[in-house]
């Protein structure tokens, strides 16, 4: 006798893989039989995808420890020593289960609790959160093992596009859709690329976390339910373009970071250039067109709209909206490069905090008091004034940083 939950497993398997859901009207699974000569793709395929993930995974790992860190090293890539905090039971316990940024009536509470001086206690917190901060060696590896990823699979993918008539003419991705024979290439590119975006998902936990850091996790899902999606049915060629799309600028994005870790500026800054320009380009021009309208249009001159034809517009739409989201970051910092001549730091990027933020606070508090000491730059004295009014030559913390007036 069968059990209730294999009937139910049964039964939901049945549902979930109705021809109605995944091909056009008038298709079924009847039409999609391979043969000797032909195959299509298959659902089961993707399981593949999952020790594949794994495999880069090790990779990942013997890349980074072997190739990366050393690399670090010989290009001058210096971790900053970072003052740990003093072991506190009581503050730690804080920290790990309520919050990691009180606000200044919990310091002050949590001080008369410790008996400690509020100004140790914020300290203690800024130290605390330093150290959980990703060092610049494992973001200098991190990117490096990402570019080389973005490298080999964006020529990957024009190796296995070039000579594909849908690349030159878009209107292709349709014809004899939904039975388009799967070519051993194109299989081997979706596994690729599905491994790879399933590996950063296990590493999730362990890579720097960014400001965007929960747009990067629908930004991931979204990608794998793509392409797992278009995979099962057969969207295989509209899948490939958007993947050699998103491939292009992440090219320049990973070099960006690794001249900006080993603070070559100049490089840095026209690299960053080079990236928003291909970022802008195929993230708001050539995806909407060479994508978005080909699915929503041209592909109704072949099929009246299924259950498939709206779940991947869904899809192709939240990643057009991350798109937008990131350009607008992007077209911001370009702002401030034009005004400043400088590229500013990655908005998404996770800044450390230090002491100067401590001795601002200290400057602010003199203030208040009607005491500011500044040095001349004229003399070696110390000239003491009863109100903290701008001065010539004056050093003013801002930010966290030394700039002269």
């Amino acid at each position: 006798m069968v059990s209730l939950p294999s009937r139910m497993a049964r039964s939901l398997n049945e549902w979930l893989w109705q021809h109605e859901f995944w091909l056009p009207p008038g298709i079924t699974w009847e039409d999609m039989q391979e043969s000797e000569d032909v195959r299509y793709p298959q659902p089961r395929d993707l399981l593949l995808s999952i020790p594949f993930a794994l495999i880069l995974v090790v990779v990942r790992c013997a890349f980074e420890r072997a190739i990366a860190l050393p690399l670090s090293s010989k290009l001058g890539v210096r971790d900053k020593q970072r003052p740990k905090a003093q072991p506190n039971p009581m503050l730690e316990t804080f920290y790990s289960m309520r919050c990691k940024n009180p606000e200044e009536g919990v310091l002050i509470s949590l001080a008369k609790q410790c008996d400690l001086p509020v100004r140790k206690v914020e300290r203690w917190f800024r130290h605390r959160r330093n150290t959980d901060r990703p060092s610049l060696s494992k973001k200098f590896c991190e990117a490096c093992w990402r570019f080389t990823f973005y490298i080999i699979s964006f020529f990957t993918g024009l190796a296995v596009l070039y000579d594909k008539p849908w690349l030159w003419d878009h209107r292709e991705c349709w014809t004899g859709y939904p039975q388009q024979p799967l070519q051993p290439s194109l299989f081997w590119y979706y596994l690729l690329e599905l491994s790879f975006y399933w590996s950063l998902v296990f590493t999730l936990p362990f890579d720097v976390k960014r400001k965007d850091f929960k747009e990067q996790i629908v930004h991931h899902a979204a990608t794998i339910f793509l392409i797992s999606f278009s995979y099962c049915a057969n969207y295989i060629r509209i899948g490939t373009l958007v993947m050699v799309i998103h491939d292009a600028s992440d090219c320049f994005l990973e070099p960006t970071k690794i001249f900006n870790y080993m603070k070559w500026k100049k490089t840095c800054d026209s690299l960053f250039m080079i990236f928003s320009a291909v970022f802008l380009i195929s993230r708001l021009v050539i995806f909407p067109y060479t994508v978005l309208y080909n699915t929503y249009y041209y592909s109704m001159e072949i099929f009246q709209p299924f259950f498939g034809y709206y779940f991947m517009n869904a899809l192709l739409i939240i990643l057009q909206l991350l798109h937008v989201f990131w350009s607008c970051l992007i077209i911001h910092m370009v702002y401030k490069f034009i005004l400043q001549g400088t590229m500013e730091k990655d908005m998404r990027s996770d800044t450390e905090e230090s002491d100067k933020d401590e001795e601002r606070e200290n400057i602010r508090e003199k203030e208040k008091n009607g005491i500011t000491y500044f040095s001349n730059a004229t003399s070696n004295s110390y000239i003491q004034r009863n109100e903290s009014e701008p001065l010539n030559n004056r050093t003013h913390l801002t930010n966290g940083h030394v700039k002269e007036r």
